[in-house]
């Protein structure tokens, strides 16, 4: 793209710096399928340090804990003399940090001082009106100006829940703006004159207006990047669903620059707020800011701003200290034998919610071996619901669907199944027709008054637990038998349109992929249970953050479906023993699904099961019964729930209450990750805070198994356990602020009241349970049984790997794949230090 670029700026590639910007951007996922997201993934080029540093910088925000909060860690005993020490030892020297640990203990004690302005900080428009209007926002209309391009983009972007749409939606979001300024009176009625004649004056391509607008503010081109991203960072919510917009296209190969017109729509704002500025004071203020912004450095160094330094030791040695704990219960594995043959095999997601369970189903039946693996058991799948032409991608929002898949009423004719898809889609409509006829104008008057009171007997019966909730809205007007016949479709089909299913090849080709994965090439039991997991919650926008990430944010029990569906046919058993995988002929896979709110397991297709399986199966569910009532008395005091007799059903009774903020925990407080065989934590209690991934080294010959646990679950990890991260220490701007004001806006997304940008991350009710935080603040711990040789060769090959681990967002540590022992600790530039643990 040629543009028309003002004089002072053909010196740089201006198309490149706001790239940059943009890219500093985590993506949102929208409700529908809301995953957790790094909200650092923009910065992990550089280190977890720096980033601290040039957040504080360009934004005024803290990615750090109140230091009454590591005062009051250290007081608690939770950090002890010896973790400040290692903080101390492993800080660089430009630091200025202090010397000894009392030293350090007597700056800890100081209230954070009044950190300075940083000289090299960005200012945008918006923060120095509202400076000199020493911050009333309302005066200073940059309140006004994020409601008001949030209402836009509320529009624009509108996934559904709007009757009448935005008209210009055919066009670019700037170029509809532009459109839609024309006749919108509103910002010149709250006192920003000539604001449609600003905007119409403005280039009709959003990076041309961008240009225009930062020569006319006089913005150095050296400070660029920083101005961007803060006026990004106004809008941070709209701005980073455009940037999943992005994410989305470029996955599967194509473009879009949402984003880049997003802030057009965001620069343009802030110039015409400067044009109605025209006094002395206001110019003279921003004439200092810009001469600020032409030494912006660019590296960021903390040795300059002591009192931040003091706060990142802080956060080592509060994270050194579970590093201390979790070292100790590793130190001295207790390896527990396999058995010759195990009764059962349960392949989990690693879920830290699966550790519990799996801990517990070990302790009722010793003769059972739990797995651990990712929750969409490693097929990658587009799976469409009876009645839709669309479906949902099953997968890690890494991956692409490879395949798609069908729900099918099973075991009727082609013609029932025609005839079902038909009334389905005559529902769909029908509920659309109703829909429109809610919503519309006149009748949701008429509607809430005498229709209301309708829904008064579904409310009181989802919270009293005397129905099975019924949420599902794809199986809604489905009668119960029908239901209990629906499951995916796995032979191939082409019936005119795209094909679906998976050819015997294919078949064979993914049980091997998927099996070897999961060190499972023998020994296999007579019983195998594939358990995704999903969430039973009612009223609640973020319900699908509950379900499986590995999933795409969708439930995983259509993936376990089609893993045991596969595995259990005989042309695909032959095939894998031609190459290796031996599975009995007695043995038998079972898809699964764990609801991780009620602990309550659901086996699909046990009709299928062979008779000679019955008395084991009736085992099986009497082991998955008391599995879950430990389990569920394990979880019970974390939600307020007394232990007693009545346990299970208040448990039961809080899955489906409408009002309830905090129907579980999800990953709350996750804090490790360990890939290494189960018998080196067979036992061993994580509290729940460990992902738990099974992993063989001695059958991993060709090292593709390791290479894909630390590019793709150990990222994922990572961005979970940042995701909580940021939504505790700044829930202001990586949290979605508190649930009880959430509003649904567009079907996407939610706004905290009735305006103001959209909220990203976690609400504060996911992480804090009204006294105390439930999840405590610190970067994963990896630990991974493999030699340090076969990790560096991963790390060297893949710079979002190196990324991660050299700047320091987690800690990577090798397990001898022998012994189960914890030996070497990771730091950058792919050197290793032998651990010496100091055991009672």
């Amino acid at each position: 793209m040629t543009l028309n670029v003002p004089e002072t700026l053909k010196t740089i590639d201006l198309e490149s710096v706001i790239a940059q910007a943009c890219n500093r951007i985590a993506p949102l996922w929208p409700l529908k399928h809301f995953v957790a997201v790094n909200p650092f993934l923009g910065f992990t080029h550089q280190s977890f340090h720096a980033t601290c540093a040039t957040m504080y910088r360009v934004a005024r925000a803290d990615m750090l804990m109140p230091r009454s909060f590591y005062r009051e860690a250290l007081a608690s005993g939770r950090i002890e003399d010896a973790d400040i020490a290692t903080a101390l030892f492993a800080a660089p020297h430009e630091w200025q940090a202090p010397k000894t640990v009392a030293e350090f203990k007597e700056s800890l004690a100081l209230e954070e001082g009044a950190r300075r302005k940083h000289p090299a900080h960005v200012a945008s428009v918006a923060e120095i009106i509202d400076a000199l209007a020493e911050g009333n926002r309302q005066v200073s209309g940059t309140a006004f100006m994020i409601d008001e391009i949030s209402r836009f983009s509320a529009a624009y972007f509108d996934e559904g829940q709007t009757v009448w749409q935005l008209p210009e939606r055919e066009l670019r979001p700037f170029a509809a703006w532009r459109a839609a300024m024309q006749y919108d009176r509103n910002p010149e009625v709250m006192g920003i004159a000539g604001f449609r004649r600003i905007v119409a004056s403005m280039p009709a391509d959003p990076v041309a207006a961008i240009a225009e607008v930062v020569e006319k503010l006089g913005v150095p081109p050296r400070a660029l990047v920083e101005y961007l991203h803060q006026t990004l960072l106004d809008i941070a919510g709209w701005a980073s669903y455009a940037r999943y917009l992005v994410w989305e296209s470029e996955l599967y190969g194509g473009t879009n620059d949402a984003l880049v017109q997003l802030l057009a729509i965001r620069v343009v704002w802030g110039y015409a707020l400067f044009m109605q500025r025209s006094d002395t004071e206001f110019r003279s203020a921003w004439e200092r800011a810009m001469h600020d912004a032409a030494s912006i450095p660019l590296d960021e160094r903390l040795g300059d701003d002591p009192e931040l330094s003091i706060d990142i030791l802080a956060q080592e040695a509060y994270e050194a200290a579970y590093e201390r704990r979790l070292l100790a219960k590793l130190g001295s594995p207790a390896v527990v034998a396999v058995a010759a043959r195990p009764q059962l095999q349960a392949a989990f997601c690693i879920d830290v919610r699966s550790e519990v369970y799996r801990r517990a189903l070990e302790s009722v039946a010793p003769g059972v071996q739990t797995i651990g693996f990712a929750g969409f058991f490693g097929y990658p799948i587009e799976y469409v619901p009876i009645g839709h032409l669309r479906g949902g991608a099953q997968c890690p929002v890494l991956l692409t669907p490879a395949f798609t898949v069908r729900q099918v009423v099973q075991s009727v004719s082609r013609d029932d199944n025609a005839e079902i898809l038909g009334l389905r889609l005559l529902r769909r409509r029908a509920y659309k027709a109703w829909k429109s006829f809610k919503l519309s104008a006149v009748s949701s008057f008429i509607f809430v008054k005498t229709g209301g009171i309708l829904f008064a007997g579904k409310i009181l019966t989802d919270s009293l637990a005397l129905t099975r909730p019924t949420t599902d809205p794809n199986t809604d007007g489905l009668d119960a038998t029908t239901i209990q016949k629906l499951g995916p479709e796995i032979e191939a089909r082409n019936d005119g349109g795209s094909p679906t299913g998976f050819t015997d090849e294919k078949k064979i080709d993914m049980a091997e992929a998927v099996l070897g994965a999961m060190s499972m090439k023998g020994n296999f039991a007579p019983l195998v249970m594939m358990v995704g997991h999903g969430s039973t919650t009612v009223n609640n926008p973020h319900a699908s953050g509950l379900d499986c990430g590995a999933c795409g944010g969708h439930t995983g029990e259509a993936n376990a479906r089609v893993a045991a569906d596969i595995c259990n046919d005989p042309g695909v058993r032959v095939g894998l023993r031609s190459r290796g995988i031996d599975i009995p002929d007695d043995t038998w896979f079972l898809g699964c699904l764990h609801d991780t709110t009620t602990d309550e397991i659901t086996i699909y297709d046990e009709d299928r099961l062979p008779s000679s399986h019955r008395p084991l199966i009736t085992d099986v569910h009497g082991w998955l019964r008391t599995s879950s009532a430990i389990t569920r008395r394990e979880r019970a005091p974390l939600m307020g729930i007394p232990v007693d007799e009545n346990t299970d059903r208040r448990v039961l009774v809080r899955s489906r209450d409408w009002a309830q903020v905090r129907p579980e925990w999800a990953l709350a407080n996750n804090a490790a990750f360990i890939a290494a065989p189960r018998e080196f934590t067979r036992g061993i209690d994580f509290e729940g805070r460990a992902f738990l991934h099974d992993y063989r080294f001695d059958l991993d010959t060709t090292r593709g198994v390791l290479e894909l646990i630390m590019v793709a679950p150990m990222v994922v990890a990572s961005w979970i356990n940042l995701q909580y991260y940021g939504s505790v220490v700044n829930n202001r701007l990586f949290g979605a602020g508190n649930k009880v004001l959430h509003n649904v806006t567009g079907c996407l997304g939610v706004l905290e009241g009735n305006a103001g940008d959209l909220r990203v991350g976690l609400p504060w009710q996911s992480v804090h349970d009204g006294e105390r935080f439930m999840h405590e603040p610190q970067r994963l711990n990896v630990i991974i049984a493999a030699p340090t040789a076969a990790m560096d060769a991963v790390i060297a090959k893949h710079d979002s790997v190196r990324n991660l681990v050299d700047n320091r967002w987690l800690r990577l540590y090798a397990m001898d794949h022998e012994t189960g022992v914890v030996t070497h600790r990771y730091e950058p530039g792919l050197v290793w230090h032998a651990i010496r643990l100091h055991l009672p």
